[in-house]
């Protein structure tokens, strides 16, 4: 009887290990998928295969646009994001326990404010009459302030620095961590500098952290379409914009479902090249 209690709870649980992905997952993606290759007629979805909505992505020159820039400018935030979060990390680590606990949940704790209210603390340290200008007009760098920093494409570059840089702090720093210390003693034993310590040891062991903190940083900015709204304005149009505008603006859910696949398979592209990556460097 006993047996068969333990054999059933297992069920349970495996039904709920597997059953919550395919639910919450891998059906929302496979609808998506099957939207994306019907199509809209006068207004109405029409349940018919077609490739027509990625032939519109491919000959749209816009759509084409929007999506490299939009790759390009989370990549180049994602990079950002991972040169500042690795010095904040390397920074960190090398401090005593105390004070480097205290450092890393200093930059978490933007993770427990709500991302609304991070949005506009944003926008007000950007704006008009931020506190960005002020500290800028306070040093006098400039006479008026710049409107260059909000409702464009830099404002979004920034927001996205500030918003994702604690996920770019937080697997680096745990992959430094995890660095046995008795390495960085044999450096110092054998002579090596403190860069070369860097260089050679931490360096080559924190790159899965490096991975990890880069894969966040693109996929989650690539996928962002309320930061664009809320600081880009008409300028900060970017690839998640768009796709948002089909499914809530546009009412072209096939074309929307397109793009959102278009944005899924950037995403798998992305963590496979990383994957990549680091086998490479594995192997070497």
């Amino acid at each position: 009887m006993l047996r068969e209690t333990r054999t059933a709870a297992l069920w349970i649980v495996s039904l709920f290990c597997v059953g919550l992905p395919i639910l919450y997952v891998l059906a929302p993606m496979g609808a998506f998928i099957l939207h994306s290759f019907w199509h809209n007629e006068n207004g109405e979805m029409v349940r018919e295969l077609t490739l027509e909505n990625y032939a519109v992505f491919f000959s749209d020159p816009t759509f084409r646009s929007v999506y490299l820039q939009t790759v390009a400018l989370c990549l180049g935030a994602t990079a950002v994001n991972v040169l500042i979060g690795y010095v904040i990390a390397l920074y960190a680590s090398r401090r005593l326990p105390r004070l480097r606990f205290s450092i890393v949940l200093l930059f978490m704790l933007p993770l427990f404010t709500s991302y609304i209210i991070k949005i506009y603390a944003v926008r007000g340290i950007l704006g008009h009459r931020g506190v960005f200008n002020e500290l800028l007009i306070a040093a006098g760098l400039i006479d008026q302030p710049v409107t260059a920093f909000i409702f464009s494409q830099t404002a979004i570059f920034l927001a996205f620095i500030v918003l994702y840089l604690p996920f770019a702090i937080l697997p680096i720093y745990l992959s430094i961590e995890r660095i046995p210390k008795n390495l960085s003693a044999a450096s110092a034993d054998l002579g090596g500098s403190e860069w070369d310590e860097i260089r050679h040891i931490i360096l080559p062991l924190s790159l899965p952290g490096i991975v990890i903190a880069a894969i966040f940083n693109f996929v989650m900015t690539f996928g962002d379409f309320v930061t664009p709204k809320m600081v880009g304005g008409v300028d900060g149009f970017t690839f998640g914009s768009i796709v948002f505008t089909q499914f809530g603006v546009a009412l072209n859910w096939p074309l929307g479902a397109a793009l959102a696949v278009i944005l899924l398979i950037t995403a798998m592209v992305a963590v496979g090249l990383a994957g990549l990556a680091m086998r490479w460097s594995t192997a070497r």
